[in-house]
């Protein structure tokens, strides 16, 4: 296991099981007829992964998206189990380091396109929305300000870029032509149903989904969520009693590495800056009090 100075994973290491794949966040490995998601402590901003990582981020993403994949016991998911003891005997040697960050997964064939769900005009959409009018080819009335209130949520993909490449927000109408467009009108209900009754219990808490990304598969013909759910580094989290529209309001989430990244003089591509270590603690500090806020959960450290 590869750990930064601070204590954060940066890689699991586990050579029994050979050959690993490592997204931005996520390394994956084979079981068979099953994968192991192990969630690192690396922290990815414009689709570049930082070279040190968040202490505890992984552990807080898994304990996020268990909470939300019970939260839905309507929407079929690829979790089969997050308990260490029944994990394969192999895995056991590694449980110290596997505790609170994995879990095992049904093996699902993954959608060519990120499922974005927007309820407020944030980040991309604002820019779109101020130079078109629209928010990735969907016309909305004029007068909107930064962070304000969608009238609707508005579904709107992307395609799912390879590490060190940028996502493409995408029209409906190509998501279409890429998966078809009853699958794509699938998507799209099930994007905006899970969007709903998860901003409904977040407001509950006192913190507003601005906006989420989900990740869809298919297994046995069946339409599934996969990866992670509704966690800081897929959505935006804002607390309730600081937001105010006209500007982009304080969060819960990588917004603040966002805002640290574009204050420096670098081009958003690899390789990335690293995080000063004030930078480090606070976004450590927003993601712990986002899974204590809204799931009512604590790191057990």
């Amino acid at each position: 296991m590869k750990y930064d100075s601070n204590g954060a994973l940066l890689q699991s290491e586990i050579p029994s099981l050979g050959q690993v794949r490592r997204g931005k966040v996520r390394d994956i490995y084979d079981l068979g007829d099953s994968l192991l998601f192990v969630a690192s402590d690396r922290i990815s901003a414009f689709d570049c992964v930082l070279p040190n990582g968040i202490p505890d981020k992984g552990r807080v993403l898994t304990s996020l998206s268990l909470f939300w994949l019970d939260f839905f016991p309507w929407m079929p998911n690829h979790l089969i189990t997050a308990d260490i003891e029944r994990y394969p005997e192999s895995l056991r040697p590694f449980a110290d380091h596997l505790q609170g960050r994995s879990m095992i997964v049904k093996k699902a064939e993954p959608l060519c396109v990120e499922c974005i769900a927007r309820g407020y005009i944030i980040g991309s959409g604002w820019k779109d929305y101020q130079k078109s009018g629209k928010v990735c080819g969907i016309p909305l009335r004029v007068g909107y300000q930064q962070a304000e209130k969608l009238d609707e949520p508005i579904f709107t993909p992307s395609t799912k870029a390879e590490q060190g490449l940028h996502d493409e927000n995408i029209s409906f109408e190509k998501a279409c032509g890429l998966v078809g467009a009853a699958l794509a009108a699938e998507l799209r209900e099930k994007t905006l149903a899970i969007y709903k009754a998860a901003s409904e219990h977040a407001a509950s808490k006192g913190i507003i989904l601005a906006d989420t990304k989900f990740e869809f598969g298919m297994l046995d013909g069946e339409l599934i969520l996969i990866d992670e759910v509704l966690t800081p580094d897929s959505s935006r989290f804002w607390p309730g009693d600081e937001y105010k529209v006209g500007c982009s309001p304080p969060s819960l989430d990588k917004q603040y590495v966002r805002d640290y990244l574009e204050s420096l003089d670098w081009d958003k591509s690899p390789p990335a800056p690293e995080l000063p270590q004030e930078v480090v603690l606070k976004v450590r500090d927003k993601y712990i009090d986002a899974l204590r806020r809204i799931s009512g959960k604590s790191l057990s450290l």
